[in-house]
């Protein structure tokens, strides 16, 4: 087996080395890696962001949203987060994988953590969940990924994954939400984030016989065309989003205003409000004004400085339509 060393932080380079890896990486002998990602929200291939994840609280907290390849519920992901993958061909990992997996559990367990493989792609202690992992097949090849909570801020989590309560139906598949733990909290002894992934390269490298290996130049603009082109696009992270519905309703001192409409590919669709406010120009033209436009806060604010709004809905600024939508 193969060790890989990737130093990158960023969500959506490391959605695209998982996807070269698996897909376009010579492999004579499957191959392991160990990374790590900035403060970021990494959701199932076949999930609806906007049913998974607080939006606004990522863009005021800078935190990223990524969708990966393999399914399964949205994961939050910080620097005390440690991710590994394992590909190889299928006919070997089909067998082999959960093998793999009983690697990282005995790893944690040479650490003083009872850990424990649960029948839902999780790795528990004491019940509670410190790692989930999927799987994903190409062709005759197999992907195995997962984390390990080491010290997760668990109220950035909590808050991030928390959708704000709008009345929303979505398509797709939801998170099922797990009680979770950190490993540091179970550790015998003490030891650093730094110091536990050293520990892990060092097991899998024992226990799996890896050897060393540079990806080069051309590996790496491979990656980065992957990023540009796929993993760090908007329309792969939101508009791959599976349609659904929005329904909200806001009070405001000329009147209330409630606001139904669609998401398909991200962007708002069939536009529809309805309440007692006092208006000057028909309330259609304004929903064709924001067909179409993505379901983002910055954009919609934008378009909404450009109209008169005022006119559409009496007494009712831009910043204040704004939250008619979120």
């Amino acid at each position: 087996m193969k060790y890989l060393t990737n130093l990158s932080t960023d969500p959506h380079w490391n959605m695209a080395f998982d996807e070269f890896i698996l897909e376009q990486f010579p492999l004579d002998e499957p191959v392991f890696y160990l990374w790590q990602n900035r403060p970021s929200v990494i959701i199932g291939f076949n999930q609806n962001a906007y049913a998974e994840v607080n939006l606004d609280y990522l863009a005021k907290k800078d935190i990223v949203l990524a969708r990966r390849v393999t399914g399964g519920g949205a994961v939050y992901h910080d620097l005390n987060n440690l991710n590994y993958t394992i590909v190889g061909r299928s006919r070997d990992l089909d067998r082999d994988y959960p093998e793999y997996l009983h690697f990282v559990v005995n790893a944690l367990r040479q650490l003083g953590v009872a850990a424990e493989q649960s029948g839902r792609n999780d790795i528990l202690v004491d019940g509670r969940k410190c790692s989930g992992y999927a799987k994903r097949v190409w062709k005759n090849r197999l992907m195995v990924h997962g984390t390990l909570m080491f010290d997760v801020d668990l109220a950035e989590l909590t808050a991030a994954l928390a959708v704000p309560g709008s009345k929303l139906s979505a398509a797709g598949v939801a998170s099922v939400r797990s009680r979770v733990a950190n490993l540091s909290e179970q550790l015998a002894v003490p030891i650093s984030v730094e110091d536990f992934v050293a520990h892990l390269a060092s097991h899998f490298g024992d226990a799996l016989g890896c050897t060393p290996y540079d990806y080069t130049e051309a590996d790496c603009a491979a990656i980065a065309s992957l990023r540009a082109e796929r993993f760090g696009n908007p329309g792969w992270n939101f508009g791959a989003s599976p349609a659904c519905s929005v329904a909200n309703v806001r009070k405001f001192p000329t009147g209330l205003l409630e606001a139904h409409f669609d998401l398909r590919g991200g962007r708002i669709s069939g536009l529809r409000i309805f309440g007692d406010y006092f208006f000057e120009r028909p309330t259609e033209d304004f929903c064709a004004l924001l067909e179409g436009c993505p379901y983002d806060r910055k954009t919609i604010a934008g378009r909404l400085q450009t109209v008169a709004t005022g006119a559409f809905f009496s007494g009712i600024s831009p910043d204040d339509l704004l939250s008619l939508f979120f």
